[in-house]
């Protein structure tokens, strides 16, 4: 009796633990298929926005994503009320709606999402020719609203490069329709997915393009535009170099940032009498050395103005104000540069 009493007690237990089990199963399932997690509201310093923010859970590690959101693209979001009070509210897009409850307190707040995936949204896409999109990258497209009125307006720009991915990194660095016929309007008439993407993240802007115009430079090639951004060629340079009666082309002015040649150190070699000189020249005095003060030194030991392929000659070579003096230590003065050079080369110290 006992032991038919035990087994019935073992049965219930496994017959529980399957429930359990069951259930666990079950809510996982669901957590996979609607993309839970949390979310965080806090004020923003944008009037009429606020800055959302979504917290992940995969396992090992977790996901986070904060944008500052419009107020008003939340359906159901009521800030207005203070003190603390219990929310529940909705962030609705193409792609999918974002759940959210919770409280808020004082306009911020925070509490748990459930992820509610559009059951026609891929297909929609696909049909726009953008496919490849699985549940991670449908949840990533909503939060981020690519929208299908987006891609629509996206695909009728005719550009090349075009997928699901480059879709999402529009969305992400702020290529919209607006800004495509800007950069079109300003000259450039790329159509380059990826040197528009380049563009936004490097601040190659209708603005920036135009400035340039302005500045006496017309540029049109996307990739020297993008360099010039990288490396700091500004409608100020130009204006400035203008000035000082300078016509650089663009690989000028590039190799001129990277290398130092700016309108300011210029006007220095000027104060020692090197004006006008030819812009390769320039780049070569920065590229081996040959700065004012050391032009000031080679002067103030009797050498008065030297030519440039002297001074860059010089400095190739280690011929330092310190090797001349040393030099004339040992008797041996009134050496002109190119004996110096030569000796230097010779190994004479």
């Amino acid at each position: 009796m006992e032991e038919a009493i035990v087994m019935n007690r073992r049965h219930a237990l496994i017959a529980y633990i399957l429930v359990v089990c069951t259930l666990i199963l079950g809510f996982i399932s669901r957590a996979a298929e609607t993309h839970s997690g949390s979310w965080t509201i806090m004020k923003s310093d944008e009037p009429g926005s606020v800055e959302f923010g979504l917290i992940e859970h995969h396992g090992t590690h977790n996901s986070n994503h904060q944008d500052t959101m419009a107020i008003q693209s939340f359906q159901g979001l009521d800030l207005s009320k203070p003190g603390r009070q219990d929310a529940k509210f909705a962030l609705v897009r193409d792609a999918g709606r974002f759940d959210c409850q919770g409280y808020l307190e004082n306009g911020e707040g925070a509490g748990t999402f459930h992820f509610l995936a559009d059951a026609n949204y891929a297909k929609q896409m696909q049909a726009l020719g953008f496919g490849g999109i699985d549940d991670d990258k449908q949840e990533l497209m909503a939060l981020l609203d690519v929208s299908l009125d987006f891609a629509r307006q996206i695909k009728a720009q005719n550009l090349s490069g075009m997928d699901t991915d480059k879709l999402i990194a529009f969305r992400i660095h702020g290529v919209t329709p607006q800004f495509i016929e800007g950069i079109r309007k300003s000259g450039v008439n790329t159509s380059d997915s990826d040197q528009l993407v380049a563009f936004r993240i490097h601040g190659v802007s209708p603005e920036f393009i135009d400035a340039l115009h302005k500045a006496g430079h017309s540029v049109t090639d996307p990739e020297k535009l993008i360099a010039f951004r990288i490396h700091g060629v500004s409608p100020e340079m130009i204006q400035a170099l203008n000035a000082a009666g300078y016509k650089p082309s663009d690989d000028d002015l590039i190799a001129m940032r990277i290398h130092g040649a700016s309108p300011e150190w210029i006007a220095q070699l000027k104060n020692v009498g090197y004006s006008g000189m030819e812009i390769d020249k320039l780049i070569a005095f920065r590229i081996h050395g040959v700065s004012p003060d050391f032009i000031e030194k080679i002067q103030k030991l009797g050498y008065q103005h030297p030519d440039p392929d002297q001074l860059v000659a010089m400095r190739i070579h280690g011929v330092t104000p310190e090797y001349i003096a040393g030099l004339r230590s040992q008797g041996m003065k009134d050496l002109s540069i190119d004996q110096l050079v030569s000796l230097r080369i010779h190994g004479v110290d």
